[in-house]
Order: C-alpha cells, then sequence, then structure tokens
C-alpha cells in the first residue's frame, strides 16, 4: 500500500469513528490540524508521513470524552494502523506522538520528544487559538453546561493535571489556564509565527468582551 492509499484509508477511519463527535473535537478539528501540520511540514526536516498520519489520529478517542481514560486513543491508533500493515517503526512514533500531544494543563512532563511531535502539537494547539479556538473553547463550554463567565470565579494557573482535566470553571478562565500560554510553548519557527497573530485575535477578544460584559461598547 502507498503512501496515498495510507492517508485515504486513514482519513475514512477518522471520518466514520468520529461522525458524532462533539463540534470542536470532530473530524473538522482533525481537518484543521492535518492541513496546518502539513503547512508547518513544508518548513521543517522530518517524515511527512508519520506527522499526517499522527495529526489524522491524534484525537481518535479523546479522553474527556472517555472517562478520563487517556490509553483509548492510542490503543485504537495502533490497532488501525495495524490493520493496514503501516511499519512498526512508524506505528510506534504515531502512538508515542499520540500519548505526549495534549496540554493537560501544562504541569506534566513528556516522556517522548520528536521533530514530527513538535510539528503535530503546534498544529494542534494552533487550533485551539485564534477565532477557531475562541468557538472551540465556547462550543465545548456548553457541552459541558459551563457558564461564560463569573468574576467570582478567578483562573487557576497552579492546577495539577487531574485538577485541571476534571476542571468545571467558566469557558473564560480557560483562555488564561490554557489558551493565552499557547503562544510561547509553540515549538517550531512557523508555529510561532502562526500563533502570535491568533494570540493577539484573543486579547482583543477578550478586551471587547469584558465592556460588553460591563455595558459597555
Amino acid at each position: 500500500m502507498n503512501r496515498e492509499e495510507i492517508i485515504e484509508k486513514t482519513i475514512a477511519y477518522v471520518k466514520a469513528e468520529l461522525a458524532n463527535a462533539e463540534g470542536g473535537h470532530d473530524w473538522w478539528h482533525i481537518y484543521r490540524v492535518w492541513h496546518t501540520a502539513k503547512e508547518i511540514l513544508a518548513e521543517e526536516e522530518c517524515d511527512g508521513l508519520t506527522v499526517e498520519l499522527a495529526a489524522l489520529l491524534h484525537d481518535i478517542a479523546d479522553s474527556k470524552f472517555n472517562g478520563g481514560d487517556e490509553s483509548i486513543g492510542p490503543i485504537k491508533a495502533e490497532q488501525f494502523l495495524d490493520s493496514i500493515h503501516v511499519d512498526t517503526n512508524t506505528t510506534a512514533h504515531v502512538v508515542n506522538i499520540i500519548k505526549n500531544i495534549s496540554f493537560k494543563g501544562g504541569n506534566f512532563d513528556q516522556d517522548f520528544s520528536s521533530k514530527e511531535l513538535m510539528v503535530v502539537q503546534d498544529a494542534d494547539r494552533l487550533d485551539a487559538i485564534g477565532a477557531i479556538g475562541i468557538a472551540r473553547a465556547f462550543n465545548y463550554g456548553g457541552y459541558k453546561d459551563r457558564a461564560l463567565y463569573d468574576p467570582e470565579i478567578k483562573p487557576d494557573l497552579k492546577m495539577s493535571k487531574e485538577e485541571y482535566k476534571s476542571s468545571s470553571a467558566p469557558t473564560i478562565n480557560h483562555f488564561y489556564e490554557k489558551l493565552l500560554l499557547l503562544k510561547d510553548k509553540m515549538n517550531t519557527a512557523t508555529g510561532r509565527a502562526m500563533a502570535q497573530k491568533r494570540h493577539e485575535f484573543m486579547v482583543e477578544y477578550l478586551e471587547q468582551f469584558y465592556r460588553e460584559w460591563e455595558g459597555k461598547s
């Protein structure tokens, strides 16, 4: 099976698996991350097939929708790649990327690193900021029935990984606890340049949000 066939089969699998997914973690999230990863890939020297497969499979079973179980996604990805006879080295690399890509509150140590992980991680983080990131944040907040904003509930920047995963704070807090932090966590030059523009858009959005919260123009 050639590279194009592998990608086509992977796309079909992901579309089927995520057919009923929450709007911020559906096929279109995967589509954006995949295309962004390819854009970053054009400026980086690393294995393109690994990057594309990891981008396509990185959220095949997000722990947020699987009782917090972080093992399901890597297992499903590995089983799928084995089923289409992807070589074992590429499969292992993709699985390691999936295991280490998430933000998780920013308070954990990755136990794996590679140029390919850096590219896919940047692409995934870019989809969490800017205009799309704002839309995804509020979509997920609505899905979890969270408040938009509560001035009495302050952002918590010292949460453990477990506290971060179980937080039910208002959506605006998520900007400070994750989204506004991502600009400085980009791995690649292309990712940093793209993140800067999206970060600035979020800052402007928050300024307008607070003005309107107080009934101002």
